[in-house]
């Protein structure tokens, strides 16, 4: 009895260990930041948005620009308005589950967030289109080079699902808790406790060479690095 009892007390102090460790992996490290400098290019020739609802970073772009026309993969048609006057689209990947079953905070299932912690549930991507864009304390412009939103292009690209023939895939939302300009589409990667929406977008802004944490889970290891 007593050397099971010293067994699942070193197997209780190695989870407290490593339990610790991810606390303060988690406070500490997106104090570090990567690409200080921005303005080693030049022209300066796409602006992007970094914005967010108070949880999840979205990066926001132009529809469409001369390198990239975004409404080939998140479609205006998609939408239950369907109005393509909307010039910004923000996108967004993360947890199937928690887009699509918890629009609010209330909505959440224990099972939902279950599976979102261990990493066993699938991912999407979260488009939102945008008539317009308003810089504030949660949406910060940035002003990148056609070469670096390339990159981003790229990056954001990779996250997405697509079918034999290069097409997203669209999920159908049901819930009322999203805007009549929001769409769903399936996503590759799966959320964990490691990789959150907001380490996706934080990474998103380090493969364009742009100010970000070397990692962080929660938003505001992103927006600190923009505050002025």
């Amino acid at each position: 009895m007593k050397i099971l009892l010293k067994r699942i007390g070193k197997i209780v102090g190695y989870f407290l260990a490593l339990l610790g460790l991810y606390i303060l992996a988690g406070l500490l490290v997106p104090f570090i930041e990567v690409n200080k400098s921005t303005n080693y290019r030049s022209p300066k020739d796409v602006t992007i948005f970094i914005s967010t609802n108070g949880v999840h970073t979205d990066i926001v772009m132009p529809v469409k620009t001369p390198i990239m026309d975004w409404n080939k993969y998140v479609r205006y048609e998609d939408t239950d308005l369907k109005d393509s006057t909307y010039p910004y689209v923000g996108i967004g990947w993360g947890d199937k589950g928690f887009y699509l079953q918890t629009p609010n905070w209330s909505d959440l299932k224990f099972s939902v967030a279950l599976r979102a912690m261990t990493g066993l549930s699938s991912a999407a991507i979260h488009a939102t289109f945008y008539k317009s864009i308003s810089e504030d304390s949660v949406t910060v412009p940035l002003h990148i080079t056609n070469q670096d939103y390339q990159y981003l292009i790229r990056y954001m690209l990779n996250s997405f699902d697509l079918n034999a023939t290069g097409q997203s895939i669209h999920i159908p939302s049901t819930h009322d808790g999203y805007g009549n300009m929001d769409a769903f589409y399936e996503a590759t990667g799966s959320y964990s406790q490691i990789h959150t929406c907001n380490t996706w977008a934080n990474n998103g802004l380090k493969a364009a060479h742009q100010k970000a944490a070397l990692w962080t889970l929660l938003k505001d290891g992103i927006f600190r690095h923009y505050q002025k």
